[in-house]
């Protein structure tokens, strides 16, 4: 979005505001898998349980992410912000990005993070092109808390970047 007033800015501004956490979405595609960072996240049907989420069309796991796909969320603690770091550069398919990570697979579903809060797993829905990104619902298919703590949450200064 091209900002040319004050109007602008401020509802930019007020965007930002809009609380979103931070995620690690893991995925596998054959033998390989990878992992990126996800903010907009949202549980959005309570039976059965669906979330959305929206992915940057250019991200290559929107690929890997075709309806029925399983991926995994991997719900952060507030103190990670070493997963940040870790996962914010991106990875292309082939890369490694769970090198130095403790991490279990489940059965073809991304890697779950040992570290992590909490992790759900979902099934793509259905995919919806918004924008310049991708919005992806997807039903939860089972979940477990693996630590004590608080997901992290994410406010931006702008609604017009991460």
């Amino acid at each position: 979005m091209q900002v040319t007033t004050e109007a602008d800015r401020q509802m930019l501004a007020a965007l930002g505001r809009v609380p979103s956490g931070l995620f690690i979405l893991t995925a596998r595609n054959g033998t390989a898998e990878t992992g990126m960072l996800a903010s907009w996240v949202q549980q959005c049907a309570f039976d059965p349980p669906h979330l959305c989420l929206s992915l940057n069309r250019d991200r290559s796991i929107v690929a890997w992410l075709n309806e029925d796909a399983p991926f995994t969320l991997n719900i952060l603690d507030d103190n990670q912000t070493d997963m940040i770091a870790h996962f914010g550069r991106g990875f292309e398919p082939g890369d490694p990005a769970f090198n130095g990570l403790e991490i279990e697979h489940l059965d073809g579903s991304g890697a779950v993070l040992s570290e992590a809060l909490a992790y759900l797993v979902c099934r793509v829905a259905k995919r919806v092109p918004v924008g310049d990104h991708l919005l992806l619902l997807a039903q939860v298919v089972s979940g477990k808390v693996l630590n004590e703590g608080q997901p992290m949450v994410h406010i931006r200064k702008s609604g017009a970047h991460y």
